[in-house]
């Protein structure tokens, strides 16, 4: 039947001229597009399974390929769009669930584009972060409502366990299985030079990376893959992953095609069997049940780690964070719903959750509202996407920031939203030996610690533009920021002021 012939999403180009038939192509492409026709010695495109990575275009030593979007054949339908009709196509063909990787493409307001920062001028002097000291540096955790101090000036308020990080950025959590080896040391070297952490994520630790502890978030989610006694006090913070912003109140899949005996061992899991995360887990129906996990996980390591509590940013996120807060959660992270994954159902990613900036502002301003904002750090995350990003987030009332996305892009990622096929071509989100090969972390380590340090002189820069010399003079300044372009009630959650005023 012809309604079984899907057209490609993208069209490759190859110009005859200038392609020497080297077959770099085909051997770089894990998706089998490119083949080489020894009757008619000419290279040759299967395009339905492009999935427009650029591998073949970066590599291509002639210059002889471009990928483009498939030209429309439908009837042009603002309603029923060609992406709408074809996943009806492929629905009612396979009855299955359709997956997406990577964050929600679809056009719905970005906050961060619609604020804009204060800069100080006469009144309040500019400052000049390469003549002057500008502190980047934050504390992640419970702080005291006050200090206090003996007689001989010693310290008697006892200060929560902390993380500390040099720059207000960490690695946000990408499981050992769902992205490579290769990707995972990575993140862990450049976050150790940084002086920030990076984040575990529900797929346990690598023996051979315990070596980072003191810069590793160890996430525990509800399939406790490759938790124990030991992988809980490797880190420098427990994270409680309740929910996920490109996919809240559902759980995770990581593929058993993707569970290699590494993977296996790490996360003690058969090899080649489909690591399934329930919903919910298994013992939190309630906030009283949060408390007992979190004071377990403390009784666990000591009271020397700081547990975090992860959740997406929903409608009533305010709320939910009053109520982790008070059951000890030593910072709350809240993950929008832009926030990328490896594999999620489509209409989950695209249609549930709310934007980062909007939780994010609710969130803080509630917490402060009920006098306990010092009691519980908050982290954001979600498309952080530069480090003016960074600076609005803090200036919304995050202490920090998660980056993910922006992380793989400079690892190599070109965004082609294929991650859950395990086949991605530049080494990241795959188990597939040959395709581990081409991220090597040498060299992808310090492409982290160039766009870290990048930000950061950002960062300064943006703060000594302000007349601050500390982030943490801007964490909750909400003065810094104008909207504009945004409606009375957005401007009302946000709580910021529209420009001009």
């Amino acid at each position: 039947m012809s309604l079984d012939l899907l057209t490609p999403s993208f069209e490759v180009i190859r110009d005859e001229n200038k392609c020497i038939q080297c077959k770099v192509c085909s051997r770089q492409c894990a998706n089998l597009v490119h083949r080489y026709d020894e009757e008619d010695n000419i290279m040759k495109a299967d395009e339905i399974h492009c999935v427009n990575c650029h591998r073949c275009v970066a590599m291509c030593p002639t210059k002889a390929l471009k990928i483009r979007k498939y030209p429309l054949e439908f009837r042009e339908n603002a309603n029923w769009t060609e992406s709408a009709i074809k996943e009806i196509y492929i629905q009612s063909q396979t009855g299955g669930v359709l997956l997406a990787s990577m964050g929600n493409p679809q056009p719905f307001p970005i906050y961060w584009d619609k604020m804009l920062l204060n800069a100080s001028q006469v009144t309040n002097p500019s400052i000049d972060p390469l003549r002057e000291p500008m502190e980047t540096k934050v504390m992640i955790g419970r702080k005291p409502q006050k200090l206090e101090y003996g007689k001989n000036g010693k310290l008697l308020t006892k200060i929560a366990p902390q993380v500390e990080l040099e720059i207000p950025i960490m690695f946000s959590a990408m499981s050992y299985g769902s992205i490579s080896r290769n990707a995972h040391e990575s993140l862990a070297r450049a976050a150790s030079e940084l002086g920030i952490c990076y984040n575990t994520g529900e797929g346990g630790l690598n023996k051979d990376f315990y070596k980072y502890g003191n810069n590793t978030i160890v996430q525990l989610a509800s399939g406790r893959f490759g938790v124990h006694k030991e992988y809980l006090n490797a880190g420098a913070a427990i994270e409680i992953k309740i929910g996920q912003g490109a996919k809240p109140g559902i759980g995770g899949h990581l593929p058993g095609a993707k569970v290699d005996e590494d993977v296996s061992a790490t996360r003690m899991i058969p090899v080649g069997s489909d690591a399934i995360s329930p919903a919910p887990h298994h013992d939190i129906y309630s906030i009283e049940d949060l408390r007992q996990l979190i004071f377990s996980l403390k009784e666990t390591t000591a009271y020397k780690k700081p547990v975090f509590v992860k959740i997406a940013a929903v409608h009533n996120a305010a709320a939910i964070a009053s109520g982790i807060a008070r059951a000890g959660a030593d910072a709350i992270v809240i993950d929008g719903f832009r926030g990328g994954t490896g594999a999620a159902p489509a209409r989950i990613r695209d249609n549930v959750g709310i934007p980062i900036e909007l939780a994010l502002a609710s969130i803080d301003q509630r917490l402060r509202e009920e006098g306990i904002r010092n009691e519980v750090s908050l982290i954001a995350a979600g498309s952080i996407r530069n480090s003016a990003d960074v600076v609005k987030a803090i200036a919304l009332g995050a202490d920090a920031v998660y980056i993910a996305s922006a992380a793989v892009i400079a690892l190599g990622c070109h965004m082609c939203h294929s991650c859950s096929t395990g086949k991605c071509n530049w080494g990241i989100a795959t188990q597939i030996p040959e395709l581990v090969k081409r991220l090597n972390p040498d060299i992808m380590y310090k492409r982290l610690v160039n766009l870290i340090t990048a930000w950061n002189h950002e960062i300064q820069e943006i703060l000594g533009g302000m007349g601050i010399n500390a982030i943490d003079s801007l964490r909750g300044n909400r003065l810094m920021l104008r909207g504009i372009g945004l409606n009375e009630k957005e401007l009302e959650i946000l709580g910021i002021k529209h420009a001009g005023e």
